[in-house]
């Protein structure tokens, strides 16, 4: 086997797993040196010795940094969002791109169903009333009883489906958009639909150049006063000055983010003041089993790059 001066790195993300020892025999089988960034500079400096690149919510990779890695045999993201990678700029400097996307789909429906039933069903208003020495005054005269709960499911993916699918067997109305993919199962409406006449809006979206920013000051303002927004998805689908000020408006009566456009969310964040909101940091994917599956499915994959195999779920 090539020493690990011939083979160069098998590169890891700045990243939050307890350990990498998945990745560390990986490492080890093709006479490779696992390499940790520790930030984003020291993971682009990473990158030129590197066969394998594993990306994770906290590393990027542009065109710029695709044009280096002339060693690369592939870039695994670790999870299904890839917005942070370039990835035609790995399709032009031949690199493939593989994801690992249902490693916590039933995980991120979950919490994207728990927060839908807990906004509308006023959780937020009410433990604010209590903690500021109040009681319950008018809250939650406004919301529908379930069975007449108009729920809209933005994007049909694996979670998508899963969350639209929960909801339906709660009794509510459920209604869903996706502009790709087909379905059957729930009643399909347009965008403008889903946006204007549903009481929770549940995002299940890719962030592109289409959906950057598309929950915007406008579409918030087009919105039922009573409605709720959950985002288990990506954090630049919203523009989150303008949630934060619709909520302190009283134009939308709650939301409900697991991701943000920047993360960790800065100190600063107007989405911080902001009231009837529930914030979790990026924790939809979390279980008990979640992060071995996520850690396994990206080196399986890795492993059919370094052995010259085609991995599944190429996005480049």
């Amino acid at each position: 086997m090539s020493t690990i001066a011939d083979r160069g790195t098998l590169l890891v993300a700045p990243h939050q797993f307890p350990h990498l020892e998945r990745e560390q025999k990986l490492a080890a089988q093709f006479g490779l040196k696992l390499v940790a960034a520790v930030d984003q500079q020291a993971f682009t400096d990473g990158m030129v010795d590197a066969e394998i690149v594993m990306v994770t919510p906290y590393g990027k990779v542009n065109e710029a940094e695709f044009a280096r890695m002339t060693r690369c045999k592939a870039v695994v993201r670790y999870g299904i969002g890839y917005d942070n990678i370039d990835v035609k700029a790995a399709a032009k400097y031949g690199v493939p791109v593989s994801i690992v996307p249902d490693a916590s789909s039933e995980e991120v429906a979950a919490h994207a169903l728990a927060m839908g039933v807990a906004l509308a069903r006023r959780l937020p208003h009410g433990q604010a009333a209590i903690m500021n020495n109040g009681w319950a005054g008018t809250i939650a005269y406004d919301t529908p009883k379930l069975a007449d709960l108009e729920v809209g499911i933005l994007g049909m993916g694996r979670i998508g489906r899963l969350t639209a699918g929960w909801w339906a067997k709660l009794g509510t109305k459920v209604k869903a958009y996706d502009p790709f993919a087909e379905f059957t199962d729930i009643p399909k409406a347009s965008l403008e639909e889903i946006l204007e006449q549903s009481d929770v809006v549940s995002l299940h979206l890719p962030l592109n150049a289409d959906t950057r920013n598309m929950i915007s000051t406008e579409v918030l303002k087009r919105m039922r006063p009573g409605a709720v927004i959950v985002n288990v998805s990506r954090g630049g689908l919203i523009d989150e000055p303008a949630l934060a000020e619709a909520l302190s408006s009283g134009q939308i009566a709650g939301a409900a983010l697991d991701v943000f456009a920047k993360e960790p969310l800065p100190a600063d964040s107007p989405l911080r003041d902001a009231p009837n909101l529930i914030l979790t940091p990026h924790i939809a994917w979390r279980s008990n089993t979640s992060l071995g599956a996520l850690q396994d499915g990206a080196v399986d994959r890795a492993r059919k790059a370094l052995f010259g195999e085609q991995m599944p779920d190429v996005v480049s």
